[in-house]
């Protein structure tokens, strides 16, 4: 028997019990649902229903046809929305391979880079099945569901085409690996927090400028980051051990870190810390924020004050490329479970070896390096790569009446 299907596609105010109302119409006539699309966009609804029904001139199809097409204009009419139907021919849908998901982030975005966007997936042979916005504020993120693409070479043309229009983009793979527990790993210095610990700690010393400069080397890769690190902190040497009280005080979370561990943690994720910096710092923000495993360098005290050392091995790029590997098998989690979150060129070890790199208002050689990149000030734009909404999050913290800031 020939199957056919009818496509009944209504737009208008969105109100409660449209659904409803249309499948009530439906269940009187022999038809089965086959697809159901829905979105609401500003008030304005957009329901899509495939139906299938059995054709053939036995069947006496054109009568019922006609009849379910009269009862659904009418529900149209009493709803005051508009409705189209096409009719077709039911062929079983056939999966494209290469399905993957495109996230498309910036403070603003413009017409033009969603079209820039769009014609790079369609120039690569692909598909867009399906767009939903996950964000709105502080900055927009909508995310494309893509078929039909090499993952590598679309990250390619997408990155290019992100550049010049002036947004972030990620392309990740679906199933089920993208909806599991993950283990987070995220740089702490101009990442978790704003600046950088030794330059609090060289303003005490009065030698922040020194210190600055050295840093900002590091950062680009210019200089070995364990030599770098022994001459700055040499410089701190004499600084009475009470400051580490007041740089505490002084250290500044990044916008929207809260939110992001909150969240985090909510889904039993683990999270991670590792650090250039120093053990003296990074352990008050591992109990604050109840961080799950961190990794820093230790600053040597002696008789109450800094000896211009560092004791033990020094956290460095191979450093915390291992400590990521480290965490992931304390979490009984493979590597490509891991998300690696940096800025500077000591996080490119880690960036590299896990299953997904996020260089975060990064230095250029990072951005290059990196799976997908975030220019945004705000740390929890991180939770739209990873699929979740802001409405999902700002739902949950409802629920559980919170009212940290961001």
């Amino acid at each position: 028997m020939d199957q056919r299907t009818l496509l009944i596609t209504l737009t208008g105010p969105d109100r409660p019990g449209v659904t409803s109302r249309l499948f009530s119409v439906l269940s009187g006539f022999p038809v089965t649902v086959a697809d159901i699309e829905q979105v609401v966009i500003r008030g304005r609804l957009t329901l899509g229903v495939l139906v299938a029904y059995a054709g053939g001139p036995s069947t006496g199809t054109g009568t019922t046809l006609g009849a379910l097409w009269t009862a659904v204009e009418r529900v149209a009419e009493d709803l005051g929305m508009e409705v189209e139907l096409s009719t077709g021919s039911q062929t079983k849908e056939q999966r494209r391979r290469g399905r993957l998901s495109v996230s498309v982030l910036g403070e603003t975005l413009q017409p033009a880079a969603i079209a820039g966007i769009a014609g790079r997936i369609a120039a690569a042979g692909a598909n867009i099945d399906r767009i939903e916005r996950l964000a709105q504020w502080p900055v927009t993120c909508i995310e494309l569901s893509v078929s039909g693409a090499n993952p590598a070479a679309l990250r390619v043309e997408l990155a290019a085409e992100a550049a010049a229009q002036e947004v972030d983009v990620a392309v990740q793979r679906t199933g089920l690996s993208r909806r599991a527990k993950r283990l987070i790993v995220m740089d702490v210095d101009s990442t978790l927090i704003q600046g950088e610990v030794i330059e609090l700690l060289a303003a005490h010393a009065g030698c922040l400028d020194e210190v600055a400069r050295v840093t900002e080397q590091a950062m680009r890769g210019e200089l070995d980051f364990a030599e770098s690190l022994r001459k700055r902190v040499a410089l701190l040497e004499g600084l009475p051990e009470e400051v580490f009280a007041e740089v505490r005080k002084e250290v500044v979370l990044t916008p929207g870190a809260r939110t992001l561990v909150r969240t985090l943690k909510r889904l039993d994720y683990r999270f991670a810390i590792v650090s250039g910096g120093f053990t003296q710092i990074t352990d008050a923000l591992v109990e604050e924020l109840g961080i799950d495993y961190s990794a820093a360098n230790v600053l040597e005290v002696a008789d109450g004050r800094l000896t211009g050392r560092v004791v033990g091995d020094i956290v460095d790029r191979p450093g915390k490329a291992r400590a990521l590997e480290r965490f992931a098998a304390a979490a009984g989690l493979p590597i490509s479970q891991t998300v690696a979150i940096g800025d500077g060129a000591n996080d490119l070890d880690m960036i590299a070896a896990a299953g997904l790199g996020i260089a975060f208002n990064a230095k250029p050689v990072v951005r290059q390096a990196a799976d997908t990149a975030v220019n945004t000030p705000y740390l929890d734009s991180i939770l739209y790569l990873l699929g979740i909404s802001r409405d999902e999050v700002e739902a949950a913290d409802a629920e559980d009446g919170v009212l940290t800031p961001r």
